[in-house]
């Protein structure tokens, strides 16, 4: 399968989009032409220049404005309205000022004027401005005789205000879309970061805790019974490589736990803490979501059994629909470290098969359970 590369393809789109852009702002200025005409008709020079040299000022900084508010929203800034009715203004004056170039026809910069005031303004404020460029060529023609009223400036005003909220509408759709698809991907990664650091506590856990515990027995042993501190040593050292290997495994994704393996892993670990172990020679075939569920469970409680509870005896009980984690020990057995990592971890696995997790006081008084129970009849 070929790569990608992804920051490439990112700045060509941002480059794509940035031209697009500036084109979609600029096609509109077409609509200029009529006043510029009348601009360039003119009998004496200081008109004409008056006329061109307004209207290219108003062409460059309408695309301007929209590509600048256009940025706004793609950065998720908001657009300030100090600023957005101060360019209104600067537009709108460029506008009046060219009267003496181009006359009547300073009206179709209203069409620019309205245009722009959707893009920048809050849909009430833009609405007004809308309505008054609507008002404008009627009135204006009452007021002044020798400007017609042009009933196209009318629905030009409208068309291109109607054209720009739904590019506007789009626009804010899009950016939307991408601050959500952005937090999607954080949350991912995010969630990713939790899993990665769930998995590593429970298997350093427990395998650090055995470890704690056959070290410490070797050098109880190493003079009394040197055979045996050696056969400990040796299990510190598979326990060690398999702790790396389960490390490598988390890391890459593959490790998988199961309910066979986790049951003779309690009994050599509660062994090697002189706990009292009745332990299950064998497993019910599970469903394999459900047997690396009660896996868990297993490695879990034993490791709070050998770590916290001061227990001398555990007994484990396994059911197709439930794991049970038993001692005669002080407990608690749910509180793995300060944070609970343990247990809020195989809650996070139990929820993905609506299981449930209880941990607390036997009902005889003596000790403490640890229970995993699937619902009956889950086929997972």
């Amino acid at each position: 399968m070929g790569t990608v590369d992804l920051p490439s393809d990112r700045s060509w789109a941002r480059g794509h989009w940035r031209i697009t852009g500036w084109l979609l702002a600029a096609v509109w200025l077409f609509f200029l032409n009529i006043p510029l005409l009348t601009a360039l008709h003119q009998a004496e020079v200081w008109r004409r220049a008056v006329g061109a040299s307004t209207l290219v000022g108003f062409g460059v900084l309408y695309v301007w404005v929209f590509e600048w508010s256009r940025s706004c929203r793609q950065a998720h800034r908001p657009i300030p309205r100090r600023r957005a009715w101060s360019f209104l203004a600067a537009l709108l004056g460029l506008g009046l000022a060219g009267i003496p170039g181009t006359e009547g026809d300073w009206l179709t910069t209203l069409v620019f004027v309205a245009a722009a005031a959707v893009f920048l303004l809050p849909t009430r404020e833009g609405l007004v401005v809308v309505v008054l460029a609507a008002l404008a060529p009627p009135v204006s023609a009452a007021l002044v005789p020798a400007w017609k009223s042009e009933g196209t400036v009318v629905f030009a005003v409208v068309l291109a205000s109607f054209a720009m909220f739904g590019v506007t509408r789009l626009a804010q759709r899009n950016t939307e879309l991408q601050a959500a698809q952005q937090e999607i991907h954080r949350l991912a990664v995010a969630e990713e970061r939790a899993r990665t650091a769930r998995d590593l506590h429970d298997i350093l856990g427990h395998s650090l805790t055995v470890v704690a515990v056959k070290a410490e027995l070797a050098g109880r042993l190493l003079e009394l019974d040197p055979a045996r501190a050696a056969v400990e040593i040796a299990d510190v050292e598979r326990l060690a490589r398999q702790a790396l290997a389960d490390v490598r495994g988390t890391v890459g994704a593959y490790r998988g736990v199961a309910l066979v393996t986790e049951l003779a892993g309690a009994r050599s670990a509660l062994a090697a803490a002189g706990i009292v172990a009745q332990v299950p020679e064998a497993a019910p075939p599970l469903p394999v979501e459900r047997d690396e569920l009660f896996g868990w469970a297993v490695r879990e409680g034993v490791t709070n059994v050998v770590r916290h509870s001061g227990a001398r005896r555990c007994e484990i009980r396994v059911e197709p629909t439930a794991v049970e984690v038993r001692d005669d020990g002080r407990g608690p057995a749910g509180e793995s470290d300060p944070a609970g990592h343990g247990l809020v971890g195989l809650r996070e696995r139990a929820r993905r098969l609506d299981a449930t997790v209880s941990v607390g006081r036997r009902p005889d008084g003596r000790g403490f359970v640890l229970r995993v129970a699937v619902p009956d009849g889950d086929p997972a």
